[in-house]
């Protein structure tokens, strides 16, 4: 049905108007869908619109392309999509179809229909809104399927009979956790029992597809939620069952929770106060990872992980390749999971300089990352103690900045190379260079000798028998 409501667009007014004047030129009816009319509900105006075009939507874009110079036009012909630039907008134009899917694949058969038809097969409600850009008739909201009631009751709802929905296009389930996330709306019961009975269909959909619904989930103001749906439904046991392995697991509870995973949770939020970067929450999300497999009982001490944050590491590894993130993501996260310990280690007031110059150097450009994950992972539940963590860190900090400011170290390099090496000494390539140039590096780090090629060299020749 049409609401009697109107919605206000402001900054894209003069888009929509424009559309709707080729549209009425061509006999065509276009209407804007999906998540532009939600978020104009929600109180934004988004820049990526999407139309659905009773009639052919790549002639459309065409034309609008034409007429008003915009980017070049992308066309899936299969599927009656153009996709253009314009300005700082995005603009998708589908025309009005429905779609049967094949079990194996979720690659539907298309056909052309209407609106209400169009609307229909998408995956929730509160993306099922419409609005029409007519001249008398400009805002006015389509509610077919009741998206606005779920919108104002905070509900994730699908149009149709979420197991036929879900199966269709399985990655809608990571759609429905995504959106309840970042929104912090309820999934509607029958909806999540649809996800809990369909979720092995996700094994159809290609990884990155995955990654990418993840990665949009973990950057919600409390991505906690999202993990923890995930969880509840089992999709956590299908894509990172590293993760369900955390749950139960018991630590001393000194400045974190009892439990490893509701640990990682808090961190995760901690952190996601502080910063909206990907690789750095992905990282609070990975710090503990393998203390399921490192978990020990010592008398007198209880549970302790020696050696998690290195076998943590090679983890990460693993998970990444998975995840098909690029390898310079995984190679940071790995960076941050294996030291993550090391600065609540250098606490102690009678700490060298020495040691502080070795983890500003391991750390290099992501030493303040390090340090905001470190913070981020003191979840006591007492006031007193997490003060004295962060009087802890501010005093790690305040060694650093003064080492730092002696030494110059956030971008250490070596005086002297591997090449300088081997014809100094007339050996090949191997090992032995790498063990001659670790030495000559610990010299400058332990204050022995300052960082110029001189002193460097002249270690080198005193030490080279």
């Amino acid at each position: 049905m049409s609401e009697n409501r109107k919605l206000a667009v402001r900054t894209g007014r003069k888009i929509l108007e424009e559309v709707s004047s080729l549209s009425e030129s061509r006999n065509m009816k276009t209407y804007p869908v999906g998540g532009f009319v939600r978020d104009l509900i929600l109180g934004k105006e988004g820049t990526d619109i999407d139309f659905v075009v009773e009639g052919d939507a790549i002639q459309l874009a065409e034309a609008f392309r034409k007429q008003y110079r915009s980017g070049k036009v992308v066309t899936y012909p299969r599927f009656g999509t153009a996709m253009l630039q314009y300005k700082n907008y995005k603009l998708e134009f589908v025309s009005a179809r429905s779609e049967h899917y094949d079990p194996l694949s979720r690659k539907p058969s298309v056909q052309k229909a209407d609106l209400t038809s169009d609307l229909s097969r998408r995956d929730f409600t509160i993306n099922t809104l419409a609005i029409e850009i007519s001249p008398e008739n400009f805002g006015r909201l389509i509610d077919i399927f009741g998206g606005l009631r779920d919108i104002e009751v905070k509900i994730i709802r699908t149009p149709l009979d979420p197991v036929i929905t879900f199966s269709d296009d399985p990655l809608r389930i990571m759609r429905a956790i995504r959106f309840a996330t970042v929104l912090d709306f309820e999934i509607e019961e029958k909806t999540f029992r649809a996800i809990i009975e369909t979720r092995d269909r996700l094994k159809i959909i290609s990884q990155e597809r995955i990654t990418e619904e993840f990665r949009k989930m973990l950057l919600a103001y409390r991505p906690s939620r999202g993990l923890d749906l995930m969880k509840e439904t089992g999709l956590l046991d299908i894509i990172l069952p590293e993760l369900t392995l955390m749950t139960g697991v018991e630590q001393r509870d000194d400045y974190h929770h009892k439990d490893v995973f509701y640990h990682t949770l808090q961190v995760l939020d901690n952190i996601s106060q502080k910063t909206d970067k990907f690789e750095l929450r992905l990282a609070a999300l990975f710090h503990d990872v393998a203390k399921p497999q490192t978990k020990r009982f010592i008398e007198g001490t209880g549970w302790t992980f020696h050696g998690h944050e290195d076998l943590g590491a090679r983890m990460v590894g693993q998970i990444g390749k998975r995840m098909r993130l690029p390898i310079q993501t995984i190679k940071y996260i790995q960076k941050l999971v294996r030291l993550h310990l090391r600065p609540m280690q250098l606490v102690d007031e009678s700490v060298t300089d020495s040691a502080i110059r070795r983890l500003m150097v391991d750390a290099g450009e992501e030493l303040d990352d390090l340090m905001m994950l470190c913070r981020a992972d003191i979840t006591s539940k007492n006031p007193r103690k997490v003060e004295r963590y962060h009087t802890n860190f501010d005093r790690v900090e305040k060694k650093m900045k003064e080492v730092e400011e002696k030494d110059k170290l956030r971008n250490f390099k070596l005086a002297i190379d591997g090449n300088t090496i081997m014809e100094a000494l007339g050996i090949p390539p191997g090992p032995t260079v790498g063990r001659i140039k670790q030495e000559i590096k610990d010299a400058v780090l332990d204050g022995k000798i300052s960082n110029d090629e001189e002193a460097c060299y002249n270690y080198l020749m005193k030490i080279k028998d």
